[in-house]
């Protein structure tokens, strides 16, 4: 074969689909079970319900590797869309923020904000912090969901800046009916895990 027909049948360098994925979700996984899923205790949840098992994920996003594998895997899912922002409720969704904006620097710079559960009373006294512009496109995310009644307070704060919600993204949906809520409200969703991947 002459050089010049090599040449022509070599294809452009691209960049490869990221293949260590699962392996990172099945690390992440583990972090989680291992450091975040609290059983066989009452616990009161943010939708008033009470449970026997709660999902504490502070404890996997100040966890060296897990905030690293969550970041990456948020990453992933996101990169691909077209949106301005990214943004979430206190304080679930504050190091995942902080976290994926740092992670997109310099593939695909994404900006983050964060909404609060009530005005702190001082400084700029509003519930926006962060980097929201109006008319934004924009991508919430969460630690975990139950019924998305947390994530819909930063719905409707986002709204009020005239911003359109692409979608709302969890780490873990504990499938008690925010999927059929946001769905309800016209809202995508999606989760990296569900309850039943730890039952």
């Amino acid at each position: 074969m002459s050089v010049e027909r090599k040449e022509q049948e070599t294809p452009a360098w691209t960049a490869p689909k990221n293949s260590d994925l699962p392996r990172k979700r099945e690390k992440l996984l583990t972090i989680i079970r291992r450091q975040s899923l609290l059983q066989n205790r009452d616990f009161r949840l943010a939708s008033g319900r009470s449970s026997k098992f709660f999902f504490d994920m502070k404890r996997t996003m100040f966890h060296p590797e897990g905030v690293s594998l969550v970041t990456d895997l948020l990453f992933d899912a996101v990169k691909e869309e077209d949106f301005d922002c990214i943004g979430g409720l206190e304080t679930g969704a504050i190091p995942i923020v902080a976290a994926l904006c740092a992670r997109s620097w310099p593939e695909k710079p994404i900006r983050g904000f964060f909404v609060r559960k009530e005005v702190k009373g001082h400084g700029t006294d509003q519930r926006v912090d962060g980097l929201l512009e109006r008319r934004s496109k924009v991508i919430l995310v969460e630690d975990v969901t139950t019924t998305g009644g947390s994530a819909m307070q930063a719905v409707n704060q986002a709204q009020q800046y005239e911003c359109t919600i692409l979608k709302v993204i969890s780490v873990v949906d504990r499938l008690e009916g925010a999927e059929e809520n946001f769905r309800a409200a016209g809202i995508k969703f999606q989760a990296l895990f569900t309850w039943r991947d730890f039952s």
